[in-house]
């Protein structure tokens, strides 16, 4: 699903919200736009298991469900639901300042075995210590979405872009064939989006594994910065805002998108005069062997532990997002990519899907989870992107001569900003 990083200044003036309810065949959660439908959509099915517990979900918003939960974490938890959506990419900002905010799911049913249902990327930022805080919903395996009728008018098959240098010899012959499209789009000035993604596929990130060092400076996020550099001097990339970039979709005016897989709603929904013109293909590496799987986006369920419902939202949870029916449905309804490994196996992942030409799209998509690597969010990503955003514009404007001056002053920034040694 899509996301952007929020500020973690909050007012306690947020805590006008309604608490969790006492009851205990009642379970309450917090979500946002298209993730609260995909958990409605759950319901049905959940309920034919369970009659007698109500599950009631909130769309309070992205923004709003983060203010809210932390400033309920900061007063003890007052006012949480039971269950509380949480964005991968910010889950460590709430484990590390209030631990003791959220239950330990492996209390209430969420044993190793269920715990290995998943992909190591999935669970790093939600356990910590042996303790589950939260258990993995959707995920966004990245990949390029792109114009069929685009490519093949250049005479460009997708499958022979292996390496970004592919993807920029290809884009120039597509925006030839096609006056007035651009390759490629990106939000350079207000997100870090490809930095990430191809700083993952090659198994990178602003901080190592364990979260216990800075290492946006090492060598593979130099050669990731580069490239995107190299990219956009070739004009194959502008900068663009989700809104545009939608836009562009529906105007025909974009012959590719890279996104999480989470992207798929955004275009089917977004563009379904354009259904049978778009297709799938798995991102380009750095090299022409290089790793093509990485993750952007993906949110998880948490349990709060002010809930005196914990056994009846648990087996929400458990149903929700450790079986395929409950996986899949969300998938089906609205696109939400499960991370549960065992859902590649599902008779309708496996289907042609007629929008994606036909193209078995989900297996292709699914097949990338258990080749992602992890990568820590800590709770710093919010400081940290800031920090490369900015130095992102300079280097751009050409305020460094070269990506590893330019990383190595963000490594030191993000030094300074949070007390983190950099990476041998």
């Amino acid at each position: 699903m899509c996301f952007k990083f929020l500020s973690a200044s909050v007012s306690l003036a947020l805590l006008a919200v309604t608490p969790a309810s006492a009851q205990s065949d009642t379970v309450t959660i917090w979500s946002w736009n298209v993730a609260a439908s995909a958990l409605k959509s759950t319901l049905e099915g959940f309920n034919k298991k369970y009659p007698d517990i109500k599950v009631t979900v909130h769309d309070l918003g992205n923004d709003q469900v983060f203010d809210k939960t932390l400033a309920a974490c900061a007063a003890g938890g007052d006012g949480l639901p039971d269950i509380v959506t949480v964005e991968n990419f910010e889950a460590e900002l709430f484990w590390s300042r209030f631990p003791d905010c959220f239950t330990d799911l492996t209390a209430l049913g969420y044993t190793s075995e269920k715990q290995a249902l998943f992909p190591d990327f999935k669970r790093t930022e939600l356990e910590m210590d042996g303790i589950a805080y939260a258990a993995p919903w959707d995920s966004g395996p990245v990949a390029v979405f792109y114009r069929r009728d685009f490519y093949e008018k250049a005479g460009v098959d997708p499958a022979t872009i292996k390496n970004w240098d592919d993807f920029i010899a290809a884009g120039k012959k597509v925006m030839a064939a096609n006056p007035g499209t651009v390759m490629a789009q990106a939000d350079f000035n207000g997100d870090s989006e490809w930095f990430r993604m191809i700083a993952n596929e090659q198994g990178c990130g602003y901080f190592s594994t364990d979260g216990q060092s800075i290492t946006i400076n090492q060598p593979a996020c130099v050669a990731t910065l580069e490239k995107i550099k190299e990219m956009k001097d070739a004009g194959i990339i502008t900068a663009a805002i989700w809104d545009e970039k939608i836009q562009a979709n529906t105007a025909g005016k974009a012959a590719s998108q890279m996104y999480g897989a989470w992207y798929e709603g955004t275009i089917r929904s977004g563009s379904p005069d354009l259904s049978g013109k778009w297709g799938v293909y798995p991102m380009p590496s750095l090299t022409e062997d290089g790793p093509h799987a990485a993750n952007l986006g993906g949110s998880s369920l948490a349990i709060s532990s002010v809930s005196e419902n914990k056994e009846a939202a648990w087996k929400f949870i458990d149903y929700a997002l450790t079986t395929n029916e409950g996986q899949v449905t969300m998938l089906k309804s609205f696109g939400l990519v499960p991370s549960l490994l065992s859902a590649i196996d599902d008779p309708f992942v496996k289907e042609p899907q007629p929008y994606w030409g036909g193209q078995t799209i989900w297996s292709d998509i699914l097949a990338t989870l258990p080749k992602i690597v992890p990568s820590r969010g800590t709770p710093f990503q919010s400081d940290a992107d800031a920090i490369y955003m900015a130095t992102q514009t300079k280097y751009f404007a050409g305020g460094y001569p070269d990506a590893k001056a330019a990383l190595d002053d963000a490594a030191k920034q993000i030094e300074t900003a949070t007390g983190l040694p950099l990476a041998e």
